[in-house]
């Protein structure tokens, strides 16, 4: 007899497109797993404008832009819905009071990952909006790395690079660098891959430091909501 279908997801994809097909193959390879087939509706977003508004720190405007993808997916049948990407989780708070949705907060799933390992003081690798607020001051009493803002330059430059199609090889070892450095330097006991693009580019065969990836446990926490 067939499985129960799952909840439909809403995913706002787009952000960047590689970071949607990440999260889409992930998400089927995890129902697959289960012997379920994925209910699921993708809304994409501007990469760029949602970028500015962060940046504007405009987190109103982020939340609004936002809200009205998401309504547009509850139209469709969604029931709960989830971002592809670190960044727009900067304005999460807002965007929970205007969502018809409930969201699956990576922030807050992270947040759990971070206290289960015990882990005090981490590292962040991902767009500078993310890093210089210590992912939005929403990981509790763990100390955050501060980079010097060379470094968060270099950090964010290669982030948006990859994003964009435009990533070196280069750009690459010296981010895994600067991990290292993170490490040996200031004490980091972990670094987070705090940027979904980044956990394209980093994986077992080229990470030889101790890491959270965020994207894994966004997507794991996305399933159990769906399949629960």
């Amino acid at each position: 007899m067939p499985a129960e279908p799952g909840r439909c997801l809403g995913l706002i994809g787009g952000l960047g497109p590689g970071a949607t097909i990440h999260y889409y193959r992930e998400l089927i390879a995890a129902h697959q797993a289960q012997g379920r087939i994925p209910r699921l509706l993708i809304a994409h977003a501007d990469v760029n404008r949602a970028l500015a508004l962060a940046g504007a720190r405009d987190f109103t405007g982020l939340a609004r832009y936002l809200a009205g993808l998401i309504e547009s997916m509850a139209a469709g049948g969604a029931e709960l819905t989830a971002m592809v990407a670190v960044t727009p989780h900067i304005c999460a708070e807002q965007l929970v009071a205007l969502s018809p949705l409930p969201l699956v907060d990576m922030v807050a799933e992270v947040a759990n990952a971070v206290h289960a390992r015990n882990l005090k003081r981490i590292a962040l690798l991902g767009t500078r909006f993310t890093i210089e607020t210590r992912m939005f001051g929403r990981l509790g009493d763990v100390e955050v790395v501060m980079p010097r803002p060379d470094e968060i330059d270099q950090i964010h430059n290669t982030y948006v690079d990859i994003v964009g199609g435009r990533g070196s090889a280069e750009q690459i070892a010296n981010v895994r660098k600067l991990a290292h450095t993170f490490i040996a330097r200031d004490g980091a006991e972990a670094v987070l891959m705090a940027g979904t693009d980044f956990s394209l580019v980093f994986n077992e065969s080229n990470i030889d430091f101790p890491t959270i990836d965020c994207a894994r446990v966004h997507i794991d926490a996305i399933v159990r909501r769906q399949l629960g």
